[in-house]
């Protein structure tokens, strides 16, 4: 598994060195947060999916509590 992580930490890498490209110059503001909604929604939807829905088995597949799944769920309005 830590393959497939370091994968996902490459790819993130050359996300934002391509975002800092892309700003020419300009000042990034807000990185944590970009990063972290680009990645949390997919990542939500994939093993929602996965679970075929079920959210119990998708919030321990995901390590965290149910009640945290569903909120994050409402908030990236995927419910």
């Amino acid at each position: 598994m830590s393959g497939r992580s370091n994968e996902i930490a490459e790819a993130v890498l050359r996300t934002l060195d391509q975002y800092f490209r892309d700003l020419d110059g300009e000042k990034p503001a807000a990185i944590h947060d970009m990063v972290i909604r680009n990645v949390e929604r997919p990542m939500l939807q994939f093993v929602l999916q996965q679970a075929r829905g079920n959210q119990t088995i998708a919030a321990e597949m995901l390590g965290i509590n149910r009640n945290t799944l569903r909120r994050k769920l409402t908030d990236y309005e995927l419910l």
